[in-house]
Formats: structure tokens, sequence, C-alpha cells
């Protein structure tokens, strides 16, 4: 198992955060161009706890690979969570988080997941899967922050534990 955690503060009012991140559009602006993400379904309504979306992504050597994931908990302007259903992953459990702070919020995700393949996954991790998970974090961070601005009392944080 490996947990991914990241922080970041952002200058804008705790309603503008929520109604960004709980749009699934909006997940495409925020994820690297290169990894072709493409929605399919469930963005017809507004996030709710039970939803399904449905899309897909090209994250290695443009295998194009069907991810299915449905939003299990909403609590409105505080947290959602996302798992994924059928995708890359054995086990993908995503937590997101806002908080208020002085001059925003702060965005705080959780990252629960496991790979398939018993050793050669363990071994495929800090190779292919952690350096990936790097990077479109980052670019996550940095596209928020060029949309919206970054609170520099809050640093932008990316740490990874496995256990």
């Amino acid at each position: 198992m490996y947990q991914l955690k990241s922080v970041q503060g952002l200058p804008i009012s705790l309603e503008e955060a929520w109604e960004f991140l709980c749009a699934p559009e909006n997940l495409k602006t925020i994820t690297p161009d290169y990894m072709g993400f493409n929605i399919l379904s469930g963005t017809e309504d507004k996030m709710f706890q039970g939803q399904i979306i449905q899309y897909i992504v090209t994250p290695v050597a443009n295998i194009k690979t069907k991810w299915v994931t449905e939003i299990t908990h909403v609590q409105d302007k505080e947290y959602f969570v996302d798992e994924q259903r059928f995708g890359p992953y054995q086990l993908w459990h995503h937590k997101h988080f806002l908080e208020v702070t002085d001059g925003g919020i702060i965005m705080r995700d959780v990252v629960d997941y496991k790979l398939p393949g018993g050793i050669l996954g363990q071994m495929a991790h800090p190779i292919m899967v952690l350096p990936k998970l790097k990077e479109i974090f980052h670019y996550r961070a940095d596209k928020l922050a060029s949309i919206f601005g970054k609170l520099e009392h809050i640093p932008t944080t990316l740490q990874f534990n496995s256990f």
C-alpha cells in the first residue's frame, strides 16, 4: 500500500474552490495534456454521493486506459471522496479536503493506493508509478496556482509513504 498527501493554499473563497473542484469536467483542466484525459460519462449533474464518472486516460506509452470512479462521500464545502471502481490500480481511494484559512483555503488530498501485480507492481512503483504521480500532482498544483494564485504562507507540499 502507498499513500500520497498533498497540501496547497489558494487565495479563493471556500465556495469558489468547492465549485471548481466538484465539477468533474475541471479534472481535465488540471491534468497534463499528454495524458489524453477524456470524460466519457457522469458529468451531467453536480457532484453527488454515488455518482459514477467514466473516462479514458493515456498515462504511459500511449496506452489508453479506461478509469471508472465512484464519488462515495460528499460533505458540502468540506470534503469528498472518489474511489476507482475500474482502472489501473488495485485500490485507489482519494480524499479531497477543503479548509478555510487566512486569505483563502487550504486544499488537502490524501490518496491511498495499491498496485496490481504483486512483487512486479512493487518493483514498478519507484520506476514508473511514483515519478508519474509526482509529475501529475506537481502539474495540478502549478495549474491551480496559475488559475487562482497561491497563498504564500501555506507551502505547497507533496509527500509519499509506503506501508
